[in-house]
């Protein structure tokens, strides 16, 4: 049960990221490698690592659900106690682990600074009423989502006719899917969504990190 970091290029490090991964692939898939490795890019230490199901598949070879949210929170939470006490806080995941970080953020005892969500699972595709946006409301932090305008989860048209307990922060990239990739006719490519994504997390988290100084010092 440990961290697998991808070091800031840049050091000192203004500020450490733990990235949960989705319900169907590890910290090793594409999109959470490379996500990790463009953020540490701008100065943030990138923490990795794999629920205990995702751990279980990988080493048995089979494909396992996820568990139910209590023990995904609960696994989150230990993985924290592994951060750098010295480094501001920000946790966040793709899809499924964006939900659990925003959830975490919401109970954890760790001084969490913002959640950043790539992909986040408003509803189960096909059913708008169900929706997972009960908790945002009692989240203390920024709380970004990065998403794609046609994701199933929650495309851009959708969520503009939604109400929510409380409205996150959006970042829209052109045309993408769940894992913000567009298709070939919006002239956008994977790479450029993955570029903005990781320039606008990386802004917020230093935005974010820069108005804390400044609250404590002002």
């Amino acid at each position: 049960m440990s961290i697998e970091w991808v070091k800031s290029s840049q050091q000192p490090a203004i500020a450490q990221f733990i990235f949960a991964h989705g319900a169907g692939a590890g910290s090793d898939s594409e999109f959470m490698q490379t996500m990790a490795n463009q953020l540490s890019e701008f100065g943030i230490e990138v923490g990795l690592f794999d629920f205990e199901y995702m751990r279980i598949a990988k080493q048995t070879n089979k494909r396992r659900p996820p568990e139910r949210a209590p023990k995904l929170l609960s696994y989150f939470e230990h993985i924290l106690t592994q951060a750098d006490t010295n480094l501001p806080l920000f946790i966040g995941g793709k899809s499924m682990g964006g939900r659990m970080a925003s959830m975490l953020a919401c109970s954890t005892s760790h001084t969490v600074l913002g959640v950043l969500a790539f992909g986040y699972p408003f509803h189960p595709p096909g059913k708008p009423e169900k929706l997972r946006t009960e908790h945002f409301a009692d989240i203390p932090c920024p709380f970004l989502v990065l998403q794609g305008e046609r994701d199933t989860f929650g495309t851009r048209e959708e969520l503009a006719t939604i109400a929510m307990p409380k409205q996150p922060l959006y970042v829209w990239l052109t045309d993408g899917d769940h894992s913000l990739k567009p298709r070939k006719k919006s002239g956008i490519t994977e790479q450029e969504n993955l570029n903005v994504a990781a320039i606008q997390a990386a802004k917020f988290i230093k935005n974010t990190v820069e108005n804390i100084k400044e609250e404590k010092h002002g």
